[in-house]
């Protein structure tokens, strides 16, 4: 069974975060405004981002902010109830054969499991099941980290915008010592990018890209024992022997 469960830790570190840079202004007498200047937002924030579409492919970006959600709402699958349900087919399979599993196919939606059970319906040999399954936990795992080495690479880049935004600034300040005025501008953008690009780096964009490897991580063991429990059921092996090799992934909580 696969259901949303909402990621509690990912929340209360992104308030913190709101809170070590919006309040550390406040606190330091600074107020919000300080923290807004439009030049620096464009120097960094734009410019980081031009720099990784400039990296990275047009399906990497768009999959990276398509599972961006993950960090809040990961859809996981419950490890025991996912054990019970391998281990109904199983029972199944020894009870009817093979071909009694093209019920259970037919209306599984999670498109993985379903071509995993096609496959042991139309009596593929467990080597060929796990070549075929393996090949496709290899290009998904693959193509979402890709996605989350996107927030990986923001996160390097945002630093470096933030210094060319401090040097813009600076610039701007040593062209405009005749005219006072215009000091605390230039200064303002100095300080404001550097902190954009540091905060930006170090309270989203790091954190957001390896929480993302973490949750791919589990995606890809769960997958791993789904294939592990259809490859038994496709050499016969008895259920209760599949339970106990299964039930090594449910240490630490499951895949």
């Amino acid at each position: 069974m696969r259901h949303v469960r909402t990621d509690i830790l990912s929340i209360i570190g992104l308030l913190l975060a709101l809170v070590a840079v919006l309040g550390g202004s406040v606190l330091k007498g600074s107020g919000l405004s300080a923290l807004w200047n439009g030049a620096a937002f464009v120097i960094v924030i734009v410019g980081t981002f031009a720099a990784v579409l400039i990296q990275v492919r047009l399906q990497v970006f768009s999959h990276a902010f398509g599972i961006v959600r993950w960090i809040f709402v990961s859809p996981v699958r419950d490890a025991e109830e996912l054990l019970q349900k391998i281990l109904s087919w199983s029972q199944v399979a020894r009870r009817e054969g093979l071909l009694g599993l093209e019920e259970a196919a037919e209306q599984e939606t999670d498109q993985f499991i379903r071509k995993g059970l096609m496959l042991l319906v139309d009596g593929a040999e467990p080597e060929t099941i796990r070549h075929v399954m393996d090949v496709e936990l290899d290009t998904r795992e693959q193509f979402d980290q890709q996605g989350a080495k996107v927030f990986e690479s923001l996160g390097i880049y945002a630093p470096t915008l933030g210094i060319i935004g401090a040097v813009m600034g600076l610039i701007a300040v040593m062209q405009s010592l005749a005219e006072p005025e215009k000091l605390g501008a230039g200064i303002a953008t100095a300080f404001v990018a550097t902190i954009y690009g540091i905060a930006g780096a170090n309270l989203v964009f790091l954190p957001v890209g390896n929480k993302l490897k973490s949750v791919i991580q589990v995606a890809s063991n769960e997958r791993e024992m789904i294939i592990d429990g259809l490859v038994g059921i496709a050499r016969g092996d008895n259920p209760r022997n599949i339970e106990t090799r299964l039930r090594g992934y449910l240490i630490g909580g499951g895949p």
